[in-house]
């Protein structure tokens, strides 16, 4: 599996005008590719006038589903240029349309491209990124007592707290990089004089 990954930080639009044509880019994360059509099906809804929703998606982390579209724009001008903006980003789980309205000027092909590809930069630009992290999800089951003061220690040392739970025990979720899980058991077990539980889950991308 990869290590990390980038992805966009929010959903949001970025546009531009070119030679009086207006390229709108609706940028999203998406987890699957129903997600990604999803956005697509929206965006297209919203612009019913446009002549083009051109789009391009990137599932997976490690880049494994790759889509483009150019919907009517001269083949490659369009969705290549979006999708290679956003690989050559680094970008994944992420889906990007660009919408146009024809402004009567045409652009050839070296100014479509420019603009569908460089509408998606500047959006990812506007927009932001994060950079996902794989951790190890993992439970630590300790007594009331001493939860408060473990938990200011787990977060004081710059651990990743994603959840805690109150029963017969305190559960604290928190994610560890696989590099960290030996040397968290030792830690673990001095900072609570071994009275604390600890169980290893699956894994998962967390903002790092």
């Amino acid at each position: 599996m990869q290590e990390q990954y980038r992805t966009v930080a929010r959903e949001g639009v970025h546009e531009i005008e070119i030679n009086k044509s207006r390229f709108i880019c609706a940028l999203a994360p998406a987890a699957t590719e129903e997600e990604a059509q999803g956005v697509i099906e929206r965006v297209r809804r919203e612009h019913p006038a446009a002549r083009h929703h051109c789009f391009a998606y990137v599932i997976g982390a490690d880049g494994g589903v790759q889509k483009a579209s150019d919907d009517g724009e001269p083949g490659g001008t369009a969705g290549v240029p979006m999708l290679q903006m956003l690989v050559r980003r680094e970008i994944r789980y992420a889906v990007a349309v660009v919408t146009r309205y024809f402004g009567g000027v045409k652009l050839g092909a070296g100014g479509l491209i420019r603009a569908y590809g460089g509408v998606v930069g500047e959006a990812l630009d506007a927009l932001g990124t994060v950079t996902r992290q794989r951790f190890r999800l993992a439970t630590v089951v300790i007594d009331h007592q001493r939860a408060g003061r473990l938990e200011n220690d787990l977060r004081a040392t710059g651990r990743t707290v994603r959840d805690v739970g109150y029963g017969a025990d305190v559960r604290i979720e928190i994610g560890l990089p696989e590099a960290d899980i030996e040397p968290f058991r030792a830690w673990l077990a001095n900072t609570t004089a071994g009275t604390a539980h600890f169980e290893l889950g699956g894994e998962a991308y967390m903002d790092a």
